[in-house]
Order: C-alpha cells, then structure tokens, then sequence
C-alpha cells in the first residue's frame, strides 16, 4: 500500500532525492507545487514526487510497492530515475507502454548568462512584433491558452501564476505567437517552459521570448533553469549562453497504450 506524503514525511525524502538535480524535485520539497507518495509514512523507502506530468523515482526499487508507484501515474507522464536498476523496473512494469528518450542538462550558473548578449538576442525581434510580460490578460487569452497548457498549469489559478510565476509573450497582430513562462518555481528560482506558434517558427521568436525572461529573472534575483526536452531545445539553451552538462534518460509513458 502506499501513502500521500504529508509534511513531516517530506522532509524525510530530502536524502533519497538529493543527488537527482532537478528544480522541479525542489519545487515540490520546498513546498510550491506537486506531490509525493511513499510505502510507509514512518520510515519510507521508495518514493514518486509528481509535478505536472514530471515523475521521480528514488529509494528501493526492489520494494513490494515500488510497482505500485510506478503504476500511480498521470495519464501521460515523464518518468526519470537515476539508477539502472530503477529504469530496468521501469521498462519492465510498462513494456509496451514507454518510450526512452534523452533529455539534456545545463550548469545552474548565473555567470554564464551574459545580460548583453540577451539584449542583444532581444534586438533581433522582427518588425511588427512585441514582447510583453504575462499579465491577466495575457494569461487568460486564448491565443496564450492554446499554445501551451503548461505555461501555467502547476499554479491553482491565473492569479497564483501572476503572483508566485513569471512570463514574457510575443505579440502579433493582437495574438500570443511565443512566450515563455516559469513552468515551475522554487526559492531562488524557475523551470523555463517555452513555445512558438507552428506558423511562426524560425523567426528568433522563441529566442527574444526566452532571452527576456531570463533577463527579467535576473534582475530580479531567480535562477532561470533550463532543461532540454530535445536537441532544438538544447541548441537554444547553448545559444542563450547555457552551458551543458550532461543528457539523462527520460521515459514518455502513455497510460492509454
């Protein structure tokens, strides 16, 4: 059987999950979003933090209920583990229902954000568009909606995502075509989550969206983290002045399969 983790059970997870560098993992231990599962609320030895459609495993893989965390998952889900023996349960549990893939890791290193080189990113924004902080009524326009449900779906409301998250949109014509927003946040910082409308690619827009929230981000003292879903993604990163460190397994699960 397993068990909602409460407070005190939270803090008991900081050892099992200290070595997976992860912001959104110090999203939920913080206390800002997402939640955790254990075997036993006293003394756990496995454990699954959810945030979103991100899942961690850590602890005994080899435990009876570690299965039934691996079972206790959204209806789609990013599932990460460090361990070999961790993924081989993984793709064991859900043969047939899982795909591998890499996922790419950057330095936390706020010196390797040049704020000129941003600005100067910023300045190649093509005539006719404009970048704006998401307010309410960026945050609640369909064209913003639309593009990506995860630029605000870990907050309680649009209101909690103006008040505790960040954004910076692109406008065309009246309409978002890019933005970039703070998928999660934590104390000294966020988890980037970035999109461009299809019909708008390859036009820098995701790059003038990006490089002005992460200026906004430290001017204001929070770590803008980036984590690369794909090579496009990891190649932007690298452009933005990221420095990568290293690509880890991520498996794409589709509970429906």
């Amino acid at each position: 059987m397993i068990y909602k983790a409460n407070t005190e059970v939270k803090k008991k997870l900081v050892p099992m999950f200290e070595n997976m560098d992860s912001t959104i993992i110090l999203s939920y231990m913080q206390g800002y979003m997402g939640d955790a599962w254990v075997d036993n609320l006293d003394n756990p030895t496995v454990a699954q933090i959810t945030v979103g459609i991100f899942v961690f495993y850590a602890g005994d893989s080899t435990a009876n209920e570690a299965v039934e965390l691996l079972y206790n998952l959204p209806e789609f889900a990013l599932v990460i583990a460090e361990s070999d023996e961790w993924k081989s349960r993984i793709e064991t549990v859900h043969r047939g229902k899982n795909e591998k893939f890499p996922r790419y890791r950057f330095e936390k290193n706020p010196e390797h954000l040049s704020k000129t080189h941003l600005l100067n990113l910023m300045s190649s924004l093509p005539e006719g568009y404009e970048i704006k902080k998401v307010d309410s009524n960026i945050a609640t326009a369909p064209s913003f909606q639309k593009l990506s449900e995860d630029f605000i779906s870990q907050f309680k409301s649009i209101d909690d995502f103006i008040r505790r998250g960040t954004g910076h949109a692109i406008i065309h014509n009246r309409k978002v075509v890019a933005a970039a927003t703070s998928f999660s946040v934590y104390d000294d910082g966020i988890e980037i989550e970035i999109a461009t409308h299809p019909g708008y690619r390859r036009k820098g827009l995701a790059t003038a969206a990006a490089s002005s929230l992460i200026l906004d981000c430290l001017d204001n003292g929070r770590y803008p983290s980036w984590d690369g879903a794909n090579i496009e993604s990891a190649e932007l990163a690298k452009k933005l002045g990221y420095v990568f460190k290293e690509t880890y397994d991520t498996y794409f699960i589709n509970q429906n399969k």
